[in-house]
Parts: C-alpha cells; structure tokens; sequence
C-alpha cells in the first residue's frame, strides 16, 4: 500500500510527533511505500511581517499546503493520506485537496482541538466543556483559552466554526481514528459522526521486564497543572519517606526544583530513549495524576506496563479506563493530595501485591499496544477509509473549489 502521511510538528515536540515516529517506522516495516508532508511551526519564526499577517486566514484555509498536498497525490499517487495534526500550517484545507483527488482520508484525534480552542479541556485549575457541542466555541474567546489570548482564541475558534459549516469534519474524513472508548465519546458528543470513529491504541515499544521490586515512585510527562503537578506535589509533602523522581519540562519545573531542595523528590534531567527505559523498569510504581480531560491517551502508562510496571493513576477520564484499580495498579479522587498519599504510601508497603499488578500490568501490555496488534488494526483502519470514499463517490469539483 502506498500511504501518504501528512502531520504539522509542533515547536516544542510532544507526544503526537513521537506517535508520528513510531507509526511511520511502522508502516515502513512492514513493507508499505511511505511519503511524508510534514510542516513544522518553527517556520514561523522565520515568517516575514505579511506572512504573520496572513496566518490567522491560513489557519482555516491554508491554500499553499492544499497545493502542495495535491501536487505530491497527483506525483505520489497514494492509496490513502493519514493526517495527524493539521493546526495552523495545514488546516483542513488540505481534506479538500484529498478529496479532490479522489483518495480517502484518515485523520488521527491526538486532541480535542476541534472542540476545545486550547485543546485541553481545562481551565482556571478545573475540567472544563463549556465549548463542547457548540457550532461556534464562543467560550474559549471570552476566557482566551489559547495562549492566554482572546484574539488567538478567536483565530483557532473561527477555523472550527468555518468547518462546521462547511460541515468539512463530517464529509471529508472517511475514518477518524481516537485512542479510547473515553474520548471515542467525547468526540461523537461533539458532533462527530459516530460510525466514522474508530478506537486504537497506540502501542509501545517491547523494552521487557527486570527483576526488580522498584527502589523509587515515578512520574514522567509534561510539569503543567493540568497534569496534576500539584496534586503530586503536595502528596509528597506527607510521604518524605519515599524517594519520588520526576522527569518533565514545563510551566511548573521552578516549583519541581524548589521541592527537590527540600523532600524527597529528584528531579531528572533530559534523557535519550535507552535511559528514560532503564528508568521506567527502576520504578516500583508509575504516577500518573492527571486531573481531567486533556488525556486522549497514556503512552507513559503503556511504557510502564510493558516494563511490568503497575501505575497509581487519577480516577477520571481516560486514566480510569487504562488503569484498573487492584489489577493494574491503583486510582485515587483526581486532585485530592490525601489520596493519593494514602495510595502510595499503601503501594509502597505492600510490595507483594504491587509486583502482582505489575505482572498484570504486563499482561495487558501484551493483549493491546504491541506493535503487531497495532498494525493490524491500523491496516484495517485503512482498507475501512478506502471502502467507504469508494461508496461515497467524487463530490462535486464545483463545490469543493469554494
């Protein structure tokens, strides 16, 4: 199969690039002919005065990536296009393109951006979906949600609304593809057409499992509220006697090093992949406290259980639904720093049971983010997605060259 994915990179790379990574070496695996059109945000630092004047327009309609994605179908001919993150260099421009050409389109939802501006489902420390439903997020104008700004929250509000009546979300896309049955339902709330959602799991690479009972708690990711990096933070203020290790970057790393002056909390440097491994089988458990919907996934969770690692996770969202509580590891109230001291402090002192759940742990690593049980759905997800843009038939060129 000739597949064509298309991803906008972040400035700051994260979580979708990696998945981007992982899914191409995929695909090239095993055997598939793969073209990339990638953008990355760090051309707009390279922007003259007119170009920046011109972004908040291409953010809805970025009429040089829809060229150029139709000149690379029309070189590459592919037999499907894969989209992961299209915002702002990209937009859903470029569905039109796809569809002019005929080929089918599948678009991966690594957040909720089409209905949360900031895509975070969070605001002022607490989950928020005043946005979720609406033709128009007029919400995230008035609180400036995306950068702290009404006039950017505006921008990203207006291509969500320009495309929701255009209804370029419901034509255009013949598969999306949502990491849980959780967000599956967010998005169909949403308004998304629920027979064009599909749920895979990202997977994870095998690193295998040490024999080790775990000298340290762990938590990995971003040092943002949203995170729950004060949940954390003061959990541990009531647990000096076990040694935390915290690996991130983010808005909250001067309050992570100012309670590693003073507890039992390291701060870990930037690691390659090899010692972030070898520092996920150290771990006698994974903290995972995140205090709403800005999850759509947990890669860090899979990682921990592939390494047979269980994982003390916020029982909200999409955390209580890869976490299962006394089999996986444990879940305490999200954003109550007594219960989660209670959890760890319990986890740390039975260490029997613990190893049980993280030999469940591994267990459910093994039936559902392996790499091979992930191509296999990926591959059905496109045969899925050339199937249906066969039975829906070209549009009509006139409508689409609006």
């Amino acid at each position: 199969m000739k597949i064509l994915l298309v991803h906008n990179r972040y400035q700051w790379a994260g979580g979708e690039d990696e998945v981007f990574r992982r899914e191409r070496a995929l695909l090239t695996a095993g055997g598939h002919e793969v073209i990339d059109y990638v953008r990355d945000n760090e051309e707009i630092a390279r922007y003259r005065w007119a170009e920046k004047a011109t972004l908040a327009l291409r953010t809805t309609w970025a009429r040089d990536s829809y060229k150029a994605i139709r000149s690379v179908m029309k070189q590459h001919k592919p037999d499907v296009v894969h989209f992961h993150n299209t915002f702002p260099l990209i937009s859903p421009a470029a569905y039109y393109a796809c569809r002019k050409e005929g080929v089918p389109v599948v678009q991966s939802l690594h957040n909720p951006r089409i209905f949360c501006p900031a895509s975070t489902c969070y605001r002022d420390l607490r989950n928020c979906q005043d946005c979720l439903g609406k033709t128009v997020p007029w919400p995230s104008v008035l609180h400036g949600c995306y950068r702290r700004s009404r006039l950017q929250s505006a921008v990203v509000a207006s291509m969500i609304a320009v495309h929701r009546v255009l209804k370029s979300w419901d034509r255009l896309v013949d598969r999306y593809v949502v990491f849980t049955e959780f967000y599956r339902r967010k998005f169909v709330e949403a308004g998304l057409p629920s027979a064009k959602i599909v749920v895979k799991p990202h997977f994870v690479e095998d690193c295998g499992v040490q024999p080790s009972a775990g000298r340290y708690a762990l938590f990995i990711g971003r040092l943002a509220p949203e995170k729950g990096l004060v949940t954390l933070l003061d959990a541990w203020k009531r647990l000096a006697h076990i040694p935390l290790k915290i690996r991130g970057e983010g808005p909250l790393l001067s309050r992570v090093m100012e309670a590693s002056e003073t507890s039992a909390v390291q701060l870990v440097t930037r690691l390659d992949r090899s010692d972030l491994t070898r520092l996920l089988q150290g771990a006698r458990f994974l903290v995972w406290p995140s205090e709403g919907y800005c999850e759509t996934f947990g890669c860090v969770a899979a990682e921990a259980f592939a390494c047979g690692v269980p994982v003390i996770a916020s029982g909200i969202g999409v955390m209580e639904e890869l976490v299962t509580d006394g089999q996986t590891g444990l879940t305490f109230r999200p954003g109550d720093p007594g219960d989660l001291a209670a959890k760890v402090n319990w986890a740390w002192t039975h260490q029997e049971e613990m190893e049980a759940m993280g030999r469940q742990a591994r267990k459910e690593y093994e039936a559902k983010y392996t790499a091979d049980r992930n191509y296999t759905m990926l591959m059905d997800i496109y045969e899925q997605a050339i199937r249906t843009c066969r039975a829906d038939g070209p549009l009509r060129a006139e409508a689409l060259a609006t």
